[in-house]
């Protein structure tokens, strides 16, 4: 287990540097035990470009929840080809989605905040745990912008659910600073953005935002903001 004050003493560390840079200072300290985690957004196409240009033998990984976007699982396609990389997905248990199915029915998370939980728990959380279970540490594309839920996220943070060191290279950035990159290397991205998709997540749970909402308004729209995280960020 990493010390709290060395999590400290690698924010100040970093403070100031780029993405890129925060990226390579920890692929070259983790080696091996270190992988970004893509849900495919818009973000973590961003890091995916930046990591692959660093290290195209990185690891990278993503879930499928089994509820995606046909636009999600055709992005995954042409993003491993585009950059050469082999992402890894990690599926749910299909014992335990049976069973959640058969007690609660096919779309349960509607139903109540607590079913909505227990369906991420085992499509998303279960599976991550599998995923990281032999990392030190994870790349994500979290930014304080995104959600109330983020304003007071790190660079770098302990994350005792998983018990890794997360890594949030593009924290700071702005939405319209992402958009700006991906024009600049013509960055693969889901085409559902184009239609008003801010975040993309399992399609039952995913909708298009209007003009001046909030990028996670779209994300469990029927929830209230305090509770719009699927667990895998649980701070």
């Amino acid at each position: 287990m990493i010390h709290p004050n060395q999590i400290e003493v690698w924010n100040k560390q970093l403070q100031g540097k780029t993405p890129q840079e925060v990226i390579a200072f920890f692929l070259n300290l983790f080696k091996d035990k270190i992988a970004l985690s893509t849900s495919m957004g818009l973000e973590d196409q961003v890091l995916t470009h930046m990591v692959s240009e660093i290290n195209r033998k990185a690891r990278f990984f993503t879930l499928d929840t089994g509820r995606l976007f046909p636009e999600t699982y055709d992005l995954i396609d042409r993003t491993a080809k585009k950059y050469r990389i082999t992402i890894e997905v990690f599926f749910p248990d299909a014992a335990d989605v049976e069973q959640m199915v058969a007690e609660k029915g096919i779309n349960l998370f509607y139903d109540s905040i607590e079913n909505r939980k227990r369906c991420c728990h085992l499509r998303k959380i279960k599976p991550l745990m599998r995923a990281t279970q032999n990392l030190d540490a994870w790349i994500t594309g979290l930014r304080r912008e995104q959600a109330v839920t983020r304003k007071g996220l790190k660079t770098v943070e302990w994350d005792a659910i998983n018990e890794l060191v997360k890594i949030n290279p593009l924290i700071d950035w702005t939405e319209q600073q992402i958009w700006d990159y991906v024009d600049r290397y013509n960055v693969p991205v889901n085409p559902l953005h184009k239609k008003g998709f801010a975040s993309i997540g399992c399609q039952p749970c995913t909708r298009a935002i209007e003009p001046g909402e909030d990028v996670r308004a779209g994300r469990w729209w029927w929830e209230n903001p305090e509770t719009k995280e699927c667990g895998l960020h649980k701070r």
